[in-house]
């Protein structure tokens, strides 16, 4: 049993100095934010250089002040960057951890209709504050609603306008 188990498992260890990439489990989305799909998002950050061992499978990295995370990682979250690269992922910060809490709707633009499943969904073009209209997005009028509760849709372009797409 334990020698299946082992097959994959492989014996990781790095070296003070050594540059690694860094696994971090991909953030939900709090609120609404322009960002491809959790499963179009990287995997791995990085490379960040290894400034300390803690333990026999825990290492410290050197990570940029913006990050806001604990800088100790299991090993298992670490991958060994090799050769030298200048394609650098950043880390999310804390403004984009929660997916830019910053906006606020500002306006709905205008309404449509939308095929969710079996049944129709309305979704509604927002604006956003402190970004441009070209920039606004199609949301859920439920998810918004939920979302910003204070935000009022109602009188907020017609509900008339826009067709079933689908």
């Amino acid at each position: 049993m334990k020698t299946q188990a082992d097959k994959k498992r492989t014996e990781r260890e790095f070296a003070i100095g050594d540059w690694v990439y860094l696994k971090l489990q991909p953030y939900k989305q709090g609120t609404v934010a322009n960002r491809p799909s959790e499963k179009l998002s990287p995997r791995f950050f990085g490379p960040f250089q290894v400034i300390d061992r803690i333990g026999k499978v825990a290492y410290r990295l050197k990570l940029p002040t913006s990050a806001q995370i604990h800088p100790v990682f299991h090993v298992s979250q670490l991958k060994k960057a090799i050769g030298s690269t200048n394609c650098s992922t950043e880390l999310p910060t804390s403004d984009n951890v929660s997916g830019d809490a910053n906006k606020q709707p500002s306006m709905i633009l205008e309404r449509r209709l939308v095929r969710r499943g079996n049944k129709a969904a309305t979704q509604v073009l927002v604006h956003w504050t402190n970004t441009s209209p070209t920039e606004a997005t199609w949301e859920y009028a439920d998810e918004l609603r939920w979302r910003f509760p204070q935000f009022d849709l109602e009188g907020k372009g017609s509900e008339g306008e826009g067709n079933v797409v689908g």
